[in-house]
């Protein structure tokens, strides 16, 4: 039997609660619910309603019941891969990274199915330049998480084995 991934989960339940209560804040007590509703909290950062469809970049719009099940479907296999890869993953920095990521991926999943769209509400920008769609806690979990595995995946570990490079160079130099 595995070792529970308990670091894994407990950012996963932390990502999850922390978006919902965010998302809950922006359109409840602040009333940011309604599209174009947007509050200015500094120069370069607004909250800014905007229900999304789709998934990043606008992809795969889901604009029927059909396409909007579809997604969750889909979203909700990924998940759960996710999830399994989490609970195989013997190391403890991979964990986080994917409860991160299973976490912002069951806030978005959550809110597919509650409301029929996701909940984006951050917006930061620089002037009229916005580098970034408007995106919300659950979604920069994600981008965290992954980011955290490539990086790991293409410039820490040794392929072969799965030890730090650094210890396999330190035993090479010796």
């Amino acid at each position: 039997m595995s070792r529970v991934p308990r670091l894994g989960l407990l950012l996963l339940v932390l990502v999850l609660g922390a978006d919902q209560l965010v998302k809950w804040y922006v359109t409840g007590p602040l009333d940011i619910s309604m599209p174009g509703d947007a509050r200015t909290l500094l120069a370069i950062f607004d909250l800014r309603f905007s229900p999304n469809v789709g998934v990043s970049l606008g992809l795969l719009r889901a604009d029927s019941a059909t396409t909007r099940w579809a997604l969750v479907a889909l979203t909700g296999t990924i998940g759960l891969g996710v999830l399994v890869w989490m609970w195989r993953e013997r190391g403890r920095v991979d964990q986080a990274a994917l409860g991160c990521v299973a976490g912002g991926a069951l806030g978005n999943i959550l809110d597919r199915v509650r409301l029929g769209y996701v909940t984006d509400y951050a917006d930061l920008h620089f002037g009229s330049w916005e580098p970034f769609l408007v995106f919300n806690l659950a979604d920069a979990a994600i981008t965290l998480g992954v980011l955290v595995l490539l990086v790991r995946a293409l410039l820490i570990r040794d392929g072969r084995n799965g030890r730090d490079r650094r210890d396999t160079t330190e035993k090479a130099n010796g």
